[in-house]
């Protein structure tokens, strides 16, 4: 795996997408989770009791950093190789997406909009946005494996 790893993060292109992914969702769910406050002035604050929360967060960045760039690499070799790319491709980037998706003040706004039916999904995401998180983390973890699975065999990286 780490050799996997290392050949695709070994382009430069690959590892500045990498950065840029993890700083993006670092930065925006960190925002959006009320960890970072923009106003007056940009304030960082990890209350006591949140800090599994904060992990997680760290994590999602992480992995998604690390997965995404993966799959562009296996798109770009497929796609000069003329072989056949399986669907896995688009479910991860999709998985990957919806993982990292944090319902934030606008989430909460559009919800909102629909009523009772808004309420309920709110309080839901609310009250289970940990585990959501932590199913998250779980398919990006997946994702990596078959990525690296699919690396192996259809790119023909050795171990």
């Amino acid at each position: 795996m780490t050799n996997t790893i290392k050949i695709v993060f070994s382009n430069s292109k690959y590892l500045v997408l990498s950065f840029v992914i993890f700083s993006i969702m670092l930065i925006g769910l960190l925002i959006s989770s009320e960890y970072i406050f923009l106003e007056p002035y940009v304030v960082s604050h990890l209350p006591s009791g949140t800090e599994l929360g904060f992990v997680l967060i760290v994590t999602l960045s992480a992995l998604s950093a690390l997965v995404l760039p993966m799959n562009v690499f296996r798109i770009n070799v497929l796609k000069s190789s003329k072989q056949k790319m399986g669907g896995s491709v688009v479910g991860s980037f999709v998985g990957a997406a919806a993982g990292a998706c944090s319902c934030g003040p606008i989430g909460f706004a559009v919800i909102s909009t629909f009523g009772s039916v808004g309420a309920t999904a709110t309080a839901f995401l609310t009250n289970y946005e940990i585990p959501l998180r932590i199913i998250a983390i779980g398919i990006l973890a997946i994702t990596y494996f078959t990525t690296v699975k699919s690396l192996k065999t259809e790119c023909k990286i050795n171990s």
